[in-house]
């Protein structure tokens, strides 16, 4: 009997391994992101960040031959190396296209001017003639190379300074923190309370705004971008932080509201009203009582407010701008992935660097959001 009832059920394993699997699929791109953001666009093109810390072989350009010309024992003789990188290692080498992989380090070819290549292992290179080649063109030589692991803090530096790229995200940075921070405080500051109002507060009308602010809950944003512009220029803010702002506070107070007004009607309501008989005012109440014992709903909006705010493209490119000093983290990326699409190593730290603060954020205060959302569930 103890056996049966200590055995977890089907539904039970269930549940575990479909969590299992979406913590997977949420982590393992992350991490993937994270090892590329140090690799080298080399190594990114040539393999998957599983196979970061293992040797890779990879297709190296036609690299012409070039060097002085020497005599040696009857012969015209040009040596010197394919790469600079003393660890790169050739697998096999080829003088066509065709055929990259013809020959194996040290294995010599007679080239059809009659010359005499060879390619050894560490990319040295001995090309020998009968005659002068002052005057010929030199031949091309492909190579396949094994490379070691190679990780680089250059992809940051370069990232957040922009040298070497021409564009920087380190003020985009700093444009989205200085959006995100105050669009997530203010509609919290007034969310809380209008919902203490809307909860414990006897006046005419309660009933209809808390199913305006429903209501509101269905409304897409993108119907009132254009007239929220347009009422902005047309009080003298016009765009700036200011406006978005108070734009990000306008889409976000419905959801707050009604996130906290369901977590506080369900407060104890003897607390409140013995703080009432003792004289209390509402102000007191709501700062001394209701505030205290609405934090976790409190960090699960902000949560999901600032994470909002910080991924945010569409509002930030109508209400604040697209200048360089005006530009967000998102924006920036967009134009990182349309200037300069090949340079993988650059999108993998810039992705990372603007996913860095949301996972901490949320990592933080991760345990107040599962209080929140599970408040009122159990009495």
């Amino acid at each position: 009997m103890t056996g049966d009832s200590s055995r977890k059920s089907p539904l039970t394993w269930a549940v575990h391994l479909s969590t299992l699997l979406l913590v997977a699929l949420w982590v393992l791109p992350t991490f993937g992101l994270l090892v590329s953001s140090f690799r080298t666009g080399d190594q990114i093109s040539s393999s998957g960040w599983w196979r970061a810390l293992t040797t890779q072989e990879q297709q190296v350009p036609a690299i012409r031959l070039a060097g002085e010309e020497t005599q040696k024992d009857g012969l015209f003789v040009i040596e010197g190396r394919l790469f600079d990188n003393d660890q790169t290692v050739v697998s096999h080498w080829g003088i066509n296209s065709r055929e990259p992989k013809a020959f194996e380090p040290g294995q010599p070819t007679t080239l059809e001017g009659g010359q005499t290549l060879v390619v050894q292992a560490d990319g040295a290179f001995t090309l020998s003639s009968p005659q002068s080649m002052a005057d010929l063109r030199m031949p091309r030589v492909f190579t396949s190379a094994a490379t070691p692991p190679e990780f680089t803090l250059n992809n940051y530096t370069n990232v957040l300074t922009g040298a070497g790229t021409g564009q920087s995200v380190g003020q985009a940075f700093l444009n989205t923190l200085t959006v995100a921070i105050p669009a997530t405080v203010i509609p919290i500051l007034i969310a809380a309370f209008a919902a203490y109002a809307l909860a414990w507060m006897e006046f005419p009308g309660r009933a209809l705004l808390v199913a305006a602010v429903v209501g509101l809950l269905v409304v897409p944003l993108q119907l009132a971008l254009i007239p929220l512009l347009q009422l902005h220029n047309a009080i003298g803010i016009g765009k700036g932080y200011l406006g978005i702002w108070l734009a990000h506070t306008g889409f976000g107070l419905p959801l707050a509201i009604y996130l906290l007004r369901n977590y506080m009607v369900g407060l104890p309501r003897d607390i409140i009203e013995n703080a009432r008989v003792d004289g209390a005012t509402d102000f007191q109440i709501f700062m001394k009582i209701i505030l205290p014992l609405s934090f976790p709903a409190l960090a699960s909006f902000a949560i999901f407010q600032f994470l909002w705010t910080w991924n945010d493209l569409l509002v930030a490119l109508v209400f604040l701008g697209t200048g360089n000093d005006q530009l967000v983290l998102t924006g920036t990326l967009v134009n990182l992935m349309g200037s300069r699409g090949g340079d993988w190593e650059i999108l993998a730290t810039s992705a990372f660097i603007s996913i860095a603060v949301p996972l901490a954020v949320f990592f933080a205060m991760q345990k107040y959001l599962v209080r929140g959302l599970l408040a009122g569930s159990v009495k």
